[in-house]
């Protein structure tokens, strides 16, 4: 999506500002999407660091390593639907506990029975896990050329460079060629995807089992899952003293921080935060089809409000950003929740209405984007203070949330749901006018009512 910079201010000054925070604190929303305890990808990219350090990587190959690993799981949201449809499972503990099959057929079988339809009823399961057992290895193929083709993509949105994207695009390939998707072998394998499959494993592990059950699993997989050069140097720096404690600490983020390459500052400038509200908007729409440009249309919608209503202008890049980033939270829901085709049980609503506090969670770790979480977070309060997550009354909702539940109203009124088909912009307006001065603000619906008319017009116009 592409906003017209006519409609906000100029770019102020750039700053220099640490992409790692930013970064780090989105890769806690990626940890939450795999299923993954929070921390993972930092905790990954900080052992990643320590085997550049012994290889005595240059600065700029280390630099490009550091976010290679850190971003690893940029296209995670983009098979959580698939895995959902063709496993008839929970996404999330599907990829949670996907990475702890070693390859042997037995665990393989093992798993494939374990996370089969456990979601499709006494008389479909069978079916779906038979399903599985003749078509499982193509199935596994799609799914991760699905998500490291699309996180090596967005990589490139984010402006880094090929190399930091190739080695995203080769996280799940093998030393010995029995990796996915290509079935790359030995150096045709980007050095930085063997240095994250490793450190990835190596956390996943250590964080389950602790430092012998990490070291033992990257040991035993050498020459197969992982380069054998890479494995003697992952068995020296973890010797080190302090190396697991290191790992463990609480304060491991700002560690890994602390080792962010100098040179690698960038001036980051408004057109550079835009681009990671729009990248980070595109993973979240990923996450269902059912979602698919819904954040790009409420951040469209809102700032076509914005003018209606004489927002201010110099604020105007901001709230998009907010309205691009609202459901950020809902890359912690899984898909068997968020696609459900019927009416969601108390223990179902419970986990969806926790994405906007998930949210708050995700953009507060932000500097830049932290006077923005609370607006994002609300969109689904009401000015009734029956909304969610903290019931605020009308007094205590801001304009700029006020103008976001307008709009994400209105496109999930006029989008597909798993329940029903879209509305047309009337029967969605009109439902709309119901809730006036109890979830929507009317200044808000009036401007939205404007809007979608012109839009209209605009439309027919075209068309004649």
């Amino acid at each position: 999506m592409h906003l017209a910079h006519e409609s906000f201010t100029q770019s102020p000054a750039k700053q220099m500002i640490s992409r790692a925070e930013i970064l780090g604190a989105f890769s806690y929303a990626l940890d939450i999407t795999e299923g993954q305890p929070v921390g993972h990808c930092v905790r990954a990219c900080w052992i990643a660091c320590q085997i550049a350090q012994e290889l005595g990587l240059p600065d700029e190959a280390f630099a490009d390593l550091y976010y290679a690993v850190l971003l690893k799981d940029l296209g995670c949201s983009s098979n959580a639907a698939r895995i959902c449809e063709l496993y008839q499972t929970d996404d999330r503990s599907f990829k949670r506990d996907f990475k702890f099959v070693t390859g042997d057929l037995g665990d393989v079988l093992k798993f494939v029975f374990s996370h089969t339809g456990t979601h499709a009823g006494l008389i479909k399961r069978p079916l779906a896990i038979l399903d599985i057992l003749r078509n499982g290895p193509e199935y596994s193929r799609q799914l991760i050329e699905t998500r490291c083709t699309r996180g090596a993509d967005i990589a490139k949105q984010l402006r880094f460079s090929d190399a930091v994207a190739d080695g995203i695009r080769s996280l799940d390939e093998h030393w010995d060629g029995s990796g996915k998707p290509l079935g790359l072998a030995g150096d045709a394998i980007p050095l930085y995807a063997r240095i994250a499959l490793l450190a990835q494993v190596a956390d996943v592990f250590h964080h389950a089992g602790g430092p012998a059950i990490a070291l033992r699993e990257i040991v035993s997989h050498g020459g197969s899952w992982f380069d054998p050069a890479l494995v003697m140097l992952f068995e020296k720096v973890q010797a080190r003293p302090g190396f697991w404690e290191a790992l463990s600490a609480d304060d491991i983020e700002l560690t890994l921080f602390a080792l962010e390459p100098a040179h690698a500052m960038i001036a980051v400038d408004e057109d550079y935060l835009d681009d990671i509200a729009f990248a980070f908007g595109e993973v979240v729409d990923a996450k269902s089809p059912y979602t698919a440009g819904h954040s790009g249309r409420v951040a469209d919608y809102a700032l076509r409000l914005a003018i209606a209503l004489d927002y201010p202008l110099e604020k105007r890049r901001w709230l998009v950003r907010g309205a691009l980033l609202h459901d950020i939270g809902k890359l912690g829901v899984s898909n068997t929740i968020l696609d459900k085709p019927a009416k969601l049980d108390d223990d179902e609503w419970v986990v969806m209405r926790d994405h906007a506090a998930h949210t708050q969670t995700i953009l507060g770790r932000i500097s830049a984007f932290d006077d923005m979480a609370p607006i994002s977070a609300a969109h689904h309060e009401r000015l009734d203070g029956k909304g969610y997550p903290l019931g605020l009354d009308e007094h205590a909702i801001s304009l700029e949330t006020r103008i976001i539940t307008t709009c994400d109203f209105y496109d999930a009124l006029t989008a597909d749901r798993p329940y029903r088909k879209a509305m047309t912009p009337e029967k969605a307006l009109s439902i709309m006018a119901s809730e006036v001065d109890k979830a929507i603000d009317r200044s808000c619906f009036e401007a939205l009512t404007a809007v979608v008319a012109g839009s209209a017009a605009t439309e027919a116009a075209f068309s004649s």
